[in-house]
């Protein structure tokens, strides 16, 4: 029950300490005289109306993220509804009876939960991307609006807990007293009426309730990065220290919750270990049992008992998804499941009684497979899939690789080649071929085997794609983790540049013609590389990437405010002198003059967390030299591009932009803009016949 603490996709919060800031190890450019300005891009080489059309890889699915009722009687999925994604419900013997319950007009919605009464649904949704979410209630087969259960202006709410103990309520974090430390509510479906659990003065950046909704445990960040995690009393000044962790472990350790019971703590656990395992906790001895654990990564996704919370499985993954058995009871359904279908799946969902699941299967060159299972039968039949307009297009697998860096770390990577290039299959192409690298946010997140539109996308347009977890992703213990402390721009490049060199040296990418891309994190990768190395990429693809760390840091969303010590700690602190040398240091801004290869830059204006003044001061300053540049910009949008048209529109222009950098073949931008908010504030003429596609109006 943290709050999400990334500068790309929300991701549970987990935290960090550090040491004093230090120079880079890896290569660093030293300064120079102002380079030349980039050489014009290259013209497209061709139109290809042949190609998978954009709309497809980049609109919206057809149905995903089913979920059974608790009592069963009902699954619930995510579907257009008039080109936006809103909640539909079917019987679940009838899944071809389902109706829109939602209806959301300009926003897809991305979460949504079933009450445990199953009376409700519930779903989170934000305004033009600020991340305010608010969470709405709707009752299916009931006629009226969405109902907002935190209609206050200003905040953030996060459904913290759902309990079979208490089906009429939720468990709700808001910060509308405090823009920078969430409340704990219980919130009454039936009316919104809402009631103070816990009023959060002490700045705590999460708590763990039981089901009883009963907070037990709040952690908070330490001054050194690390975290304490404390056990609560009738008030904060009861509350007692549980146990303490240095910043080693403080992004992989944390309680993870209760059984139903209220007696039985879990705890995912790197104390004493490299990769992290499920284990329990004795709240009084805080003596620690092992129940899984993975000597090569981290234990992370769990499936619990429906009715009695209890853990039955745990996944890892290394490079592709494996379950570990807690409860044998559970072991004959995952036998029969993992051979229903090919790929890896996850249980998404159970009902009360246990006798209806949906499961998920996951493939690298195709759509996501949904079944319902009978678990008393221990069989499957099919619901859907998430898109069938992929079925039977010329589709790459991805590879899984584990590349070597210069000091002796695995990096796991995915590499998805062009289909036709690899005819037996061993994940070299027949001809080395242009390459790009497309790198994660986060930075504490991961890159995972399965389907990836940009990587399906890429290699369509004859690109060789890769996608690396550098050191700093998570998932692969809390060494690898903690290897990137103070190395933005220093080791963390020093993985990319060496994925490269592999990618080279295996006959696999053109050493003059590989691009690199990517988001938040990713996109200030991006800026780095045509910064710190800027004769190794041929061009780059920035999306709401940072410029200026100092500047990053002094902008972060007020509720990240008690976990400041996360970034400065681990990037480097703002608040002391050596910290901000070292943030200018490692700024793209600050090294503008050395770009010289095209650059790309997509923003969405409300985005909270890499604010749109970081393009903007990148662009000019390259501007005020000279120095070419792309600026793309959407006024609804924020922390990536929700909208499909907004989706589509730049992955076109980023399209032909690539083309012209790597020669690969382009689709034309045809209807792409239609719907699309986008707006090109410098650079337009850069990108061949975007002056035109903008000047017609179609968007």
């Amino acid at each position: 029950m943290k709050l999400a603490c990334s500068l790309w996709l929300p991701l549970p919060l987990l935290l960090t300490l550090g040491c004093p800031p230090k120079t880079p190890e890896g290569p660093v450019p030293t300064a120079t005289a102002s380079a030349s300005a980039p050489a014009p891009a290259k013209p497209p080489p061709r139109e290809d109306a042949s190609l998978i059309k954009r709309q497809t890889l980049f609109g919206n699915p057809d149905s995903v993220g089913p979920q059974v009722s608790p009592d069963g009687k009902r699954v619930a999925y995510l579907a257009p509804l008039d080109g936006v994604m809103n909640v539909w419900v079917a019987p679940a013997d009838k899944p071809a009876e389902a109706k829109a319950v939602t209806a959301e007009k300009e926003r897809g919605l991305r979460r949504f939960w079933w009450s445990a009464s199953s009376a409700y649904l519930l779903f989170a949704q934000d305004t033009g991307g600020d991340e305010d979410f608010h969470l709405f209630a709707v009752e299916p087969g009931k006629a009226g609006p969405a109902r907002d259960l935190t209609p206050y202006p200003k905040t953030r709410a996060e459904l913290a807990m759902l309990s079979p103990k208490l089906p009429g309520e939720v468990l709700v974090l808001m910060n509308d007293r405090d823009p920078k430390n969430h409340d704990l509510y219980r919130v009454e479906l039936a009316t919104g009426a809402r009631k103070l659990v816990r009023k959060n003065e002490a700045g705590y950046s999460g708590y763990v309730a039981d089901y009883d909704f009963a907070p037990r445990y709040a952690t908070k960040s330490t001054k050194d990065g690390g975290e304490e995690t404390f056990t609560l009393g009738a008030t904060e000044k009861d509350d007692k220290s549980f146990f303490k962790l240095a910043q080693e472990d403080a992004l992989s350790t944390g309680v993870a919750g209760f059984d139903a019971s209220g007696k039985t703590v879990y705890l995912f656990e790197s104390r004493g270990r490299d990769t992290a395992a499920l284990a329990t906790i004795d709240p009084v001895s805080s003596a620690v049992k092992i129940l899984a654990e993975d000597p090569k990564s981290d234990v992370q996704g769990l499936i619990l008992h429906p009715k009695k919370k209890a853990v039955q499985a745990a996944a890892s993954s290394y490079e592709r998804k494996k379950w570990l058995v807690v409860d044998p009871d559970i072991a004959p359904d995952l036998e029969a499941l993992a051979k229903v279908a090919d790929g890896d799946f996850d249980v998404t969902s159970r009902s009360d009684d246990d006798a209806r699941w949906v499961v998920a299967y996951v493939v690298s060159d195709g759509p996501v497979r949904y079944y319902l299972y009978d678990r008393k039968a221990k069989k499957a039949d099919f619901l859907f899939t998430s898109q069938k307009a992929l079925e039977g297009l010329p589709l790459a697998k991805m590879h899984p690789r584990v590349i070597g860096a210069r000091d002796g770390r695995s990096l796991v990577s995915y590499l998805t080649l062009p289909a036709g290039t690899d005819p037996d299959g061993d994940g070299v192409p027949t001809a080395a071929l242009p390459l790009v690298l497309y790198v994660h946010g986060g930075p504490w997140a991961r890159d995972s085997w399965g389907y990836n539109p940009t990587h399906q996308w890429l290699a369509n347009r004859g690109y060789a794609t890769l996608s690396v977890n550098y050191r700093g992703s998570t998932g692969f213990g809390k060494k690898f983790v903690n290897a990137s402390t103070f190395e933005w721009a220093g080791k963390m490049h020093d993985d990319l540049v060496d994925a490269v060199k592999w990618a080279v040296d295996q006959k696999i990418a053109r050493p003059a013609e590989v691009a690199i891309m990517g988001g938040s994190y990713g996109g200030y990768a991006t800026l780095v590389g045509l910064t710190f190395t800027p004769d190794l990429f041929a061009c780059g693809v920035d999306i709401v990437g940072p410029s200026n760390l100092i500047t990053l840091l002094n902008s972060i969303p007020p509720y990240w405010t008690p976990q400041i010590e996360l970034f400065t700690s681990r990037v480097g602190d703002h608040r002391t002198e050596a910290g901000r040398k070292l943030l200018t240091e490692r700024s793209p801004l600050s090294h503008v003059d050395r770009i010289k290869k095209p650059l790309l830059i997509g923003q969405g204006a409300n985005d909270p967390r890499v604010k749109q003044a970081e393009s903007d001061q990148i662009v000019k300053a390259m501007k005020d030299k000279d120095i070419p540049v792309t600026y793309v910009l959407y006024p609804d949008e924020g922390h990536g591009f929700n909208r499909p048209p907004n989706r589509t529109s730049f992955f076109a222009v980023s399209e032909i932009f690539l083309a012209q950098c790597l020669g690969g073949p382009y689709e034309p931008v045809g209807s792409d803009f239609q719907g699309s908010t986008i707006s090109v504030p410098a650079g337009a003429e850069e990108i061949h016949g975007l002056p035109a596609a903008l000047g017609s109006g179609a968007h």
